[in-house]
């Protein structure tokens, strides 16, 4: 299985301070390139040019924590801009939906749903719980919720993974301390919310095939292998960028106090900084910028041969076109020669008549 890098955001996780969930936890959860494209073509269905959005099943499978997303079906949803607690979701359709998927594909089982976003929103805690209804009895790993963002502009990973934890709460404030107490007691009360998962993008030999043909077929012929190199090249170095202005930002909640600092985000920090090269070497400075100029000589170089062999063919095009087909230049030629080839003859037919009346 091929995979790509792995989302490790927590910025829009939910987690809360003491989180006891006592189901199993989910480590991983790998979409496909089927799930993607299902999710992109909804959404542009139903939802493209509006400020709404598109949910779905996911169905794969689930070991040991692992949830494996190969497939996935839409389903009619909709809700209430202006309140949040009304929505709609059509139980009906998901059950025949799920009965012809499970003829087809008796292995597959609902494992989550997806929505695309791009944040959480309130009602999905429970969309959850109705999704969780449809999940096989005795299944062991919990459905997950993922967010699928189909925003043309985003550079990195699209896809958000999260599972429910149960999370708490002793700051509720008891009906006593309510009346007449001072608040300063509460009662312990359990809330539900989402907790970041890893997700990473993974896919099988025949989906890889597939989605190279796809990628084929879209790419622009026009675009040279080198312009398309120059943009994966800056598509990188933006992604780099979003990833350290985020490492920045983790780092400054956590001096300041506002979130709790992890010992495993902090070592892998400082695992990445430590693999940089140092660049007050001179002589690596010296070879950085030898390797520089010789990169951009061999670029000048290609560009003016190009040009230059553009222009030959350019030149040679145009000859080849007026030798078949003319521009009005061959008829001209013709008739002068026509022209030339008369008066000759008639300085010829001249010069016989003199010499003859001699």
């Amino acid at each position: 299985m091929a995979t790509t890098t792995k989302s490790s955001s927590s910025n829009d996780t939910a987690a809360a301070s003491s989180p006891s969930s006592p189901l199993p936890d989910v480590t991983e959860v790998t979409i496909h390139p089927l799930v993607l494209l299902s999710a992109t073509d909804h959404y542009h269905r139903v939802a493209r040019g509006t400020r709404k959005r598109a949910v779905g099943v996911l169905l794969g499978s689930s070991s040991r924590g692992t949830v494996d997303a190969t497939n996935s079906f839409a389903v009619p949803f909709e809700e209430d801009s202006k309140n949040s607690e009304v929505f709609y979701l059509d139980h009906n359709y998901l059950e025949n939906m799920l009965a012809m998927f499970r003829k087809v594909h008796a292995k597959e089982r609902v494992v989550g749903f997806y929505s695309t976003g791009p944040q959480i929103r309130s009602n999905d805690l429970r969309i959850f719980d109705l999704v969780k209804r449809f999940v096989p009895a005795g299944t062991i790993t919990p459905p997950v919720f993922v967010i699928i963002d189909v925003r043309p502009g985003r550079e990195s990973i699209p896809t958000t993974a999260y599972r429910v934890v149960e999370e708490v709460d002793s700051n509720v404030p008891t009906a006593a301390a309510g009346k007449g107490g001072d608040g300063s007691g509460g009662a312990a009360e359990v809330r539900k919310t989402f907790a970041h998962v890893p997700s990473l993008i993974g896919a099988m030999e025949a989906e890889e095939v597939g989605v190279e043909h796809l990628l084929r077929d879209i790419n622009d012929p026009t675009v040279s292998t080198v312009a398309n190199l120059v943009k994966a090249k800056l598509s990188g170095l933006s992604t780099l960028t979003e990833k350290l202005v985020e490492m920045k930002d983790y780092l400054t909640a956590v001096s300041e106090g506002r979130m709790k600092p992890n010992p495993e985000i902090i070592a892998n920090m400082q695992a990445i900084v430590n693999l940089l090269p140092n660049l007050n070497v001179e002589e690596l400075v010296r070879s950085m910028l030898v390797k520089n100029n010789d990169m951009h000589m061999v670029i000048y170089l290609s560009a003016l041969i190009r040009c230059v062999i553009a222009l030959h063919d350019l030149v040679l095009n145009k000859i080849a076109y007026n030798e078949e087909v003319g521009d009005g230049l061959g008829e001209i030629m013709v008739k002068a020669k026509k022209a030339e080839s008369g008066e000759e003859k008639k300085e010829d037919d001249d010069a016989k008549a003199k010499k003859e009346k001699k």
